[in-house]
């Protein structure tokens, strides 16, 4: 669980005690491809680092269309934090696309870690600021480029992605068709 350990020391310092205290109180957990980390319509109940694997978080849009909002990978924390802590349900499902391997706080860890470690929610925060920023970086870009400018930001900050997301998903992310994401790459692949 070092790199558990390794990645909450980024944000913050933590003694021995409470370093033992952490690792006293996760747990481990795998999940297959295509399971689910989190659904929709369900109040979470804890959060997950991601020690290896892909998850993609995902909803369903009015027309009953599926749309992939972002894809997470290995040494990040995932959860519907906001739903979380306001006792709502998900609006969001949140589902492995590889095999993933996790280190899970539930609800109760999450509240002793507050409530022992002076500096936990001081973490915490920075961890959230941190994942909005880049939340942010992704998103802005999908907004403004070309499907085919999309595709390459994409491969460019995702290139071992690209290979382990099932195409229909990382066209959803990109916003266009399975079949504009086909001809897309033919193209690029004759260049």
């Amino acid at each position: 669980m070092d790199d558990l350990i390794n990645y909450l020391l980024q944000y913050g310092q933590l003694n021995q005690q409470q370093i033992q205290l952490i690792l006293d109180n996760v747990t481990e957990r795998r999940l297959k491809r295509d399971e689910y980390f989190s659904e929709a319509g369900r109040i979470p109940r804890e959060i997950g680092f991601i020690r290896s694997g892909i998850l993609r978080v995902c909803y369903f849009n009015n027309k009953g269309t599926e749309i992939t909002r972002y894809f997470v990978d290995g040494n990040r924390l995932i959860s519907d934090i906001h739903s979380m802590e306001s006792k709502m349900p998900s609006t969001e499902y949140i589902q492995a696309i590889t095999d993933c391997e996790m280190i899970i706080f539930s609800e109760n860890t999450l509240r002793l870690l507050s409530s022992t470690i002076l500096d936990w929610d001081r973490i915490i925060a920075k961890i959230r600021e941190r994942a909005m920023i880049e939340k942010l970086e992704k998103i802005a870009p999908m907004l403004t480029e070309d499907a085919t400018s999309r595709y390459l930001m994409f491969m460019e900050k995702f290139p071992d992605l690209a290979n382990k997301v099932p195409l229909s998903y990382l066209a959803s992310y990109l916003g266009i068709t399975q079949s504009s994401l086909s001809r897309i790459r033919k193209q690029l692949s004759r260049q």
